[in-house]
């Protein structure tokens, strides 16, 4: 995700600046797909103010390689979701560079899930990364939820909402791979006891691209355990849970008018059941 600062003196849009040699060691047989979708960056991509004009000069580096690299610690064949895709960060670059993983782009505005879609079938990976149109986590919520093995993020929210939002999209023993900043380390200090109450263990710091790239990428690895959180635990005695994972607890009116309805519907909860 990225929709940078648009001030400032750039490149002119259309102009990447050259592709790298960590370019052809990370995307392999797909440096020309890769180096295409730099091209719609940089072109579309400023156009359609998705990323800032000054960012053309720097795509490769602080954008496609930084994201790329992200597949070092993607499981094989992992089943994945990029939440809040925007321009397509980090899901085509991991895409491009794993052809085993498919990806999901989840963007909730119209206008960028279009360009993703023009995307996708400009460098050719129909058959393997879809775009949708939603929210986390209401696309991991309700009968027709899906359930990922895998969902990346690239500066979307603090750890700990992030950790309400991917909880109910990820399968038990799911992966959420956050990318973050230089400050990780201080980030996962103030927020690791709330990701552990929400379900979320272990919990720690990969660094990705070191010796291929000039800034590797660090990332907050965190497991969604196969046991129930605390927080789901206490759904059981009357609590709820929000969207963004803070707690509701309910009233002891809600409770007395639940049971003065359960009493009213004796013979139609039976019937149900027989």
């Amino acid at each position: 995700m990225t929709d940078s600062d648009a001030s400032g003196p750039a490149r002119q849009a259309g102009q990447p600046s050259p592709v790298p040699a960590a370019a052809a060691e990370l995307f392999g047989p797909r440096l020309a797909a890769a180096a295409r979708f730099t091209e719609l960056l940089a072109t579309a991509g400023v156009e359609r103010g998705l990323i800032g004009p000054r960012e053309t000069d720097r795509l490769w580096e602080r954008h496609v390689l930084n994201c790329g690299v992200l597949a070092e610690v993607v499981p094989a064949g992992a089943d994945a979701v990029d939440v809040g895709s925007g321009a397509g960060l980090p899901g085509i670059p991991l895409a491009l560079a794993r052809p085993d993983v498919r990806v999901v782009l989840l963007e909730p505005m119209e206008r960028r899930c279009r360009f993703l879609q023009e995307v996708v079938a400009a460098v050719g990976l129909e058959g393997q990364v879809s775009v949708l149109r939603g929210r986390a986590p209401d696309a991991g919520i309700g009968p027709e939820g899906r359930r990922f093995g895998v969902a990346v993020a690239r500066a979307v929210a603090p750890l700990e909402r992030l950790g309400a939002i991917l909880l109910p999209m990820l399968q038990p023993g799911g992966v959420m791979l956050a990318m973050r900043g230089s400050r990780i380390l201080e980030e996962l200090q103030d927020a690791r006891g709330s990701l552990g109450t929400q379900g979320w263990h272990p919990v720690d710091v990969v660094v990705c691209g070191e010796g291929r790239v000039d800034e590797p990428t660090r990332v907050l690895r965190a497991v969604r355990s196969s046991q129930p959180s605390r927080a789901e635990g206490r759904k059981g005695r009357g609590d709820g849970e929000r969207h963004d994972g803070r707690q509701v607890r309910r009233t002891a009116r809600d409770s007395r008018r639940s049971r003065e309805v359960d009493r009213d519907q004796p013979t139609r909860g039976q019937s149900r059941s027989t």
